[in-house]
């Protein structure tokens, strides 16, 4: 086993400031250091199951790295994650969703991010999943973006939209995870037709949410301590 962060940041946790926040018609948990300025900001993407404790978690993870972190509720078009009950609703109510829409709602977060006085402007992306397959999709929609990071996330389709990705990209896959590892070699051959790159790390043993430390058959501490430092590493040199 190797020293991993402390995973679970208390939601009242005196050194920051934590809570849902409303922008235009979305919602979002937003996590950032207390009284801090200057501050790079992370729109994170929830898995299949919306936005759930754990990736509230992972924005408050962000915070304590000295980001603004802001986690959407990409099922608000829906009514929002709370109202359902089960993670089956929740993952029928996610496959209903507009692609397009998604990318508007991304895109509201940014530009929220991007009007705050403790922000910097420079803004990163992140999403796990599902929502690691919507990181790279609005990485190729949105020119404003400074880093975009996909945690074990499908390629967009049609592929060939990866040419548009104008920021550092980074991956962090599972090598144990046969829907998405075909897709890796195709990725990198489409970015490097387009004169881009990607800093991608397959983690041997691993299986697809090795980074979800609530889904004890898939988490994997090790990948998941390693994958965690180098996104961290990632934003602070391209969102400072």
């Amino acid at each position: 086993m190797v020293d991993t962060i402390p995973y679970i940041v208390d939601e009242n946790d005196p050194e920051l400031e934590s809570g849902r926040v409303e922008y235009g018609s979305c919602t979002g948990y937003l996590s950032r250091p207390k009284g801090g300025a200057g501050l790079g900001s992370v729109i994170v993407i929830h898995e299949n199951v919306g936005l759930v404790d754990h990736i509230k978690d992972v924005a408050r993870h962000f915070a304590r790295e000295g980001f603004a972190a802001l986690a959407p509720d990409l099922l608000q078009r829906t009514g929002g994650t709370a109202q359902y009950r089960t993670s089956e609703d929740a993952i029928a109510a996610i496959r209903s969703l507009d692609p397009d829409g998604c990318v508007e709602d991304l895109t509201s977060a940014l530009q929220y991010l991007k009007s705050q006085g403790f922000a910097n402007g420079k803004v990163g992306v992140v999403g796990y999943c599902w929502g690691g397959g919507q990181s790279l999709n609005f990485a190729t929609k949105c020119n404003d973006l400074n880093a975009a990071v996909v945690y074990y996330g499908r390629n967009p389709n049609p592929l060939e939209q990866v040419a548009n990705v104008s920021c550092p990209l980074m991956g962090n896959y599972a090598e144990d995870d046969p829907n998405i590892m075909p897709g890796i070699e195709p990725l990198k051959e489409a970015l490097a037709r387009s004169g881009k790159t990607i800093d991608l790390k397959v983690y041997p043993g691993a299986r697809h949410a090795f980074n979800n430390n609530t889904n004890a058959d898939r988490y994997h501490p090790e990948a998941a301590a390693d994958a965690w430092q180098r996104t961290v590493d990632f934003y602070k040199g391209n969102l400072s």
